[in-house]
């Protein structure tokens, strides 16, 4: 060793980290609209009553209940009618027959459907904005 004195030097480093938005391109979305004629078709289903009057004519005690036969319901019509005494007679039935009928129909109708639509475009220079 000699008299002047050994000197060692220390070295710092630092890193320093910077970000910058870089514009590259630009995107646009809009909607379209686009109208589609179609045609719906659905079974409708009907049901029609035939009323057949069949006349009776009978005494009875009491009124009868309203019944159903297969597809005829059967509706009792009385009336009071004054001899000496009051009876009951059924006078009538009226006979309800249903019947049911399909039918077949289409009818046009307008569906709305919408499509994206996307557009970029790209900047020929970037658009560099430093942040610090």
């Amino acid at each position: 060793m000699t008299d002047a004195q050994d000197t060692l030097q220390v070295v710092d480093e630092f890193s320093t980290i910077r970000k910058q938005d870089v514009v590259t391109g630009k995107v646009r979305v809009s909607t379209k609209t686009e109208l589609v004629e179609d045609v719906v078709s659905a079974m409708l289903d009907r049901q029609d009553v035939e009323v057949t009057r069949v006349p009776r004519g009978i005494e009875i005690a009491e009124a009868p209940p309203i019944r159903t036969e297969g597809d005829t319901t059967i509706i009792p019509v009385v009336e009071e009618v004054l001899v000496v005494e009051k009876r009951l007679v059924l006078k009538e039935e009226l006979h309800l027959r249903r019947s049911v009928s399909r039918e077949h129909v289409e009818l046009p109708i307008t569906l709305r459907k919408q499509h994206a639509v996307v557009e970029r475009s790209e900047t020929d220079q970037p658009n560099i904005e430093e942040e610090q």
